[in-house]
């Protein structure tokens, strides 16, 4: 059964949950999200209609001018979801973990608990299924978590680069067997970050959990996209990213031609996809 296309609303009528976005996945509605750092981009984004608000460790390369997210601290984290918080009250706020803040199931629970308290929903850790264990003991704790799977930036130092994940069949089978082990684990979400468009439409359809694509083709539950690729202020803007600013005019533009390309199906196109 193919994605349903429907426009995107003028805003968002009420809080957004798991459950929203289970249903959603269930029904074959796209949703939309975006990562994004402040209150006034939270406001905005709640307006066009943005389902889920990532505020990713990306602000290390997008905000604050570091060449990668390694350097991004708890601290730094924490701050920002605060800031999204309190300009957002209907869309899911996920909050990233960074770099070394899960490196164990002790670690996980102390800094998910830290994200959480400053007002995120969820939290959000990249790994396979060495993440299972957190994974779990934070969803028996009533704490949500996003996996991220692909290309996952905390460990762009091992794959050597920004580097498209899952083209060889060998790596493809263990990055499908590892969304598989975090869907049992009890993950309610999943990234899947520049990887081959048929890799993710099989991993959407063979886990529970609602997937959302970046660089991932047209086969996932959603799309996000950081806000500055949006409006078009990425020096050298990656492949899969589109400066929706030029057409739209205006920011609030920009976000809602987003968020209804994303829901019509329009975006992304194959020449924002990998093979």
């Amino acid at each position: 059964m193919p994605y349903a296309t429907v426009q995107a609303d003028s805003g968002l009528s009420k809080p957004v949950t798991i459950l929203t976005l289970r249903k959603m996945k269930a029904e074959k509605v796209k949703f939309v999200s975006v990562a994004l750092y402040d209150a006034p981009l939270a406001a905005m984004a709640q307006k066009c209609g943005v389902e889920v608000l990532l505020v990713g460790d990306s602000l290390g390369m997008t905000v604050l001018g570091y060449d990668s997210t390694i350097p991004v601290t708890m601290e730094q984290m924490i701050y920002h979801v605060e800031a999204v918080r309190r300009g957002n009250s209907k869309s899911l706020i996920m909050g990233d973990l960074p770099f070394m803040s899960y490196a164990t199931t002790e670690q996980a629970m102390v800094n998910a608990t830290r994200i959480m308290r400053a007002g995120a929903h969820m939290v959000k850790m990249e790994g396979g299924a060495w993440l299972a264990d957190s994974v779990r003991m934070l969803s028996e704790r009533g704490i949500p978590v996003c996996a991220h799977l692909g290309l996952t930036p905390q460990s762009v130092n091992k794959f050597g680069g920004f580097r498209v994940q899952g083209r060889e069949a060998e790596q493809a089978e263990q990055i499908l067997a590892d969304a598989k082990i975090l869907d049992q684990a009890g993950a309610d979400l999943l990234v899947l970050e520049c990887v081959p468009t048929e890799l993710a439409e099989r991993i959407t359809a063979a886990v529970s959990m609602p997937t959302i694509g970046i660089g991932a083709g047209q086969g996932t539950d959603a799309q996000v996209l950081v806000i500055n690729d949006i409006l078009g202020l990425t020096e050298k803007p990656p492949k899969f990213s589109k400066n929706f600013l030029v057409e739209a005019g205006d920011i609030p533009g920009a976000l809602h031609k987003y968020a209804n390309d994303v829901k019509t199906g329009v975006f992304p196109g194959p020449e924002h996809t990998f093979g």
